[in-house]
């Protein structure tokens, strides 16, 4: 994570023109991220950013959601300061700096989200943790989606999924940067895991109404929601 951390401290500056350039229908994948929050636009909601980045999640969330309360989150000490420049007329904003995986959250959140940030834990057991870590934040009735880098199912899938991207690469930059710069940083600093496993582990952990929202190959938009079921027996009736 060390890595990684660096690569965005030094691109923070120039991340919102750059990301346009490197994920392919980025801003869509953006507003289906916030389309899946369910919750009335008037309500004062508690919401969890995963890996904020330079705040265009937190901001298409407040724009639509004025009354809600953010915790910005993110690894990078100048991302959180381009996402604090950007958010700066908006109030009940909170930011964190440092490692989500092993910072503390609280546990009464309505909305957790994050964007193209999960995708750098480097093992799917790191990946479950943190799932099941975001289950436990949330409140009853409380939603996770995540907008992010996923494998395909299969050996082709994942080919096919990596050629449509670099085409996309492309069409903004030129090959040579493409191949020799973010080609290489992908393999060296992105460990994916496949959409499909990653939502059974969403179910095994309890997470209900697990839906894909938004998908362009290699990119997704996935979630669900936490939601207890009750139990009615002769003499009480149990939460589970």
């Amino acid at each position: 994570m060390e890595k990684v951390k660096n690569h965005f401290e030094e691109e923070a500056k120039e991340f919102d023109s750059l990301i346009l350039k490197l994920i392919p229908y980025y801003e869509e994948m953006i507003t289906s991220l916030t389309l899946t929050i369910p919750f009335n636009t008037q309500e004062t909601i508690k919401i969890l950013d995963l890996g904020c980045g330079t705040g265009n999640v937190s901001k298409a969330v407040k724009e639509k959601f004025p009354q809600s309360k953010i915790t910005c989150v993110d690894l990078a000490e100048n991302m959180i300061y381009m996402a604090r420049t950007k958010l700066s007329n908006y109030s009940d904003i909170e930011y964190k700096i440092g490692n989500f995986s092993k910072l503390d959250f609280d546990n009464d959140y309505h909305v957790i989200v994050s964007s193209l940030a999960l995708h750098h834990l480097k093992t799917d057991e790191e990946k479950k943790r943190l799932y099941s870590k975001i289950y436990d934040a949330l409140r009853d009735g409380g939603v996770f989606y995540n907008a992010d880098t996923v494998l395909g199912s299969n050996t082709y899938l994942r080919k096919v999924n990596v050629e449509k991207w670099k085409n996309y690469m492309l069409k903004n930059l030129p090959m040579d940067e493409v191949e020799q710069k973010w080609l290489p940083t992908h393999y060296e600093e992105d460990f994916p895991a496949s959409l499909m496993d990653q939502l059974d582990w969403l179910s095994q952990i309890g997470f209900k109404e697990l839906d894909v929202v938004w998908k362009y190959y290699q990119g997704a938009v996935y979630g669900g929601i936490k939601k207890t079921v009750s139990v009615k027996t002769r003499s009480n009736k149990i939460r589970i």
